[in-house]
């Protein structure tokens, strides 16, 4: 055991003692709101408590309306106005009870993360990360590899932002169903995948790793992309601008309280809370009082914060940087495209077939979120073109009739009165050119096969 293993189950066994001796203690009040429920959280502060807490009410898919958190000292307070998915107060009865198991140790033990390393097995899967650059059809490719190992996918999230793509798949044995746990095999899933990623060659080296340990997909995600710096402004997306709200993220001086303070304003949407603390917690700050407002189409959030050194922000190169990855955690989950549900029985090769249809009717995965519930495959992908334009009516309904029109819906509101673009027109002269690159970069006749359907 090395002694950073050493350190941190010491720090791990120190905070479970410390939950222990002051558990937090959870209150849900459905009196005092007409509209939502209160639930409140007092416990012992120390570092991440935000973030934990905020990330148990997002598992339980709750909707949080307001937000007041207050920090300052020993003591950690908070009050969240929240309802279920339909807008309605919570009916359960035990959820106190279920949030308070969730923020104890026994919750905390399932949830603190481990170092990304090389390769190795999980007790039920392996957990791939993979990140890189995008480009059209990689998803496509990574799922082919997969199959042609021998490999079944249980579960996936994939996040594309500023050109780069992260993702986390979970992968089992395609004859028994158990993890993965052969050395030599797993090093060989890595290495095709890596090369695969490294298709587009550029400045940034892809990566792939598996994580040791239980990890939360959508927290890893965050960290990924923001270790692969998609906030970089001088990192250009070839995708157009999009039509959606820019975030306008202000930070400022409290001069006369020693804090940074954080203004944030955006189109409210489900988890906004979440990516934000996520970020704040990523980038080393501490937030000592907060207020999230969010009961319209708007989401307002206002942090007072400061380094986890106990200074607020000194430099401006700092607070732009602090402004560009605020507004990277927004967008990253701000899924661009038209929303396809599929739902099917479950088999092994279902994801690479589907990507492979896919990408030979000219779409892009900008974001897909990949389950299986018993023997069914339960997959949400959003497309676009593959130069990020919206997907013309007559190309998605092809898509389904070879997908088959009952397994793949479209779920989107604008999706049959959304009028064509001229960015976005198909084109099999574009889709041949594709194949045609990657075939020459293949045998190393071009640097780059990135530039397709541009």
């Amino acid at each position: 055991m090395d002694y950073w293993t050493s350190s941190v189950s010491v720090d791990d066994e120190f905070e479970k003692l410390a939950l222990r001796i002051n558990p937090p203690m959870v209150t849900v009040d459905n009196e005092s709101d007409k509209k939502a429920t209160l639930i409140k959280v007092d416990s012992a502060n120390r570092r991440g408590s935000l973030l934990e807490v905020v990330q148990v009410l997002t598992d339980l898919n709750l909707i949080i309306k307001r937000a007041y958190i207050s920090s300052d000292g020993e003591w950690f307070m908070d009050v969240f106005h929240v309802t279920d998915q339909d807008g309605n107060k919570l009916s359960e009865d035990k959820v106190a009870e279920r949030i308070q198991q969730s923020l104890g140790p026994r919750g905390r033990s399932f949830r603190s993360f481990r170092r990304s390393v090389g390769v190795q097995p999980a007790l039920e899967h392996a957990t791939i990360e993979l990140t890189g650059r995008d480009r059209p059809g990689l998803l496509s490719e990574v799922f082919a590899v997969l199959a042609d190992l021998k490999c079944n996918v249980v579960a996936a999230e994939v996040w594309t932002h500023n050109s780069r793509m992260a993702s986390v798949v979970y992968i089992t044995d395609e004859v028994n169903g158990v993890a993965i746990d052969d050395p030599e095999r797993l090093s060989k899933i890595k290495q095709l995948l890596l090369h695969v990623l490294k298709g587009n060659k550029d400045r940034r080296s892809a990566n792939t790793a598996v994580s040791v340990g239980s990890t939360h997909k959508e927290r890893r995600l965050h960290q990924m992309m923001y270790a692969d710096r998609d906030y970089d402004n001088d990192v250009m997306d070839c995708a157009p601008t999009s039509d959606r709200t820019k975030p306008l993220v202000t930070v400022e001086k409290c001069a006369d309280k020693g804090y940074t303070v954080v203004n944030l304003s955006c189109p409210d949407r489900p988890k906004l809370l979440f990516d934000t603390v996520c970020t704040l917690t990523d980038m080393q700050y501490v937030v000592y009082h907060g207020t999230i407002i969010a009961e319209g189409p708007e989401a307002h959030q206002e942090y007072y914060i400061r380094h986890i050194d106990g200074w607020p922000i000194s430099s401006e190169a700092e607070r732009q940087r602090l402004i560009h990855c605020l507004e990277a955690a927004i967008k990253r989950r701000t899924s661009e495209g038209i929303r396809l549900e599929l739902c099917s029985e479950d088999r092994v090769g279902l994801l690479s077939d589907v990507t492979r249809i896919f990408r030979e009717n000219g779409l892009s995965v900008t974001r897909a979120e990949v389950t299986t519930r018993g023997s069914q495959a339960v997959n949400v992908f959003y497309v676009t073109d593959a130069s990020g334009y919206p997907v013309k009516n007559e190309t998605i309904e092809a898509v389904r009739k070879e997908i088959g029109l009952t397994i793949l819906r479209v779920k989107d509101e604008t999706y049959s009165t959304s009028p064509p673009q001229q960015g976005g027109k198909f084109s099999l002269g574009n889709l041949f050119r594709s194949r045609s690159e990657r075939f020459l970069f293949s045998l190393g006749l071009i640097k780059s096969c990135s530039c397709a359907f541009e």
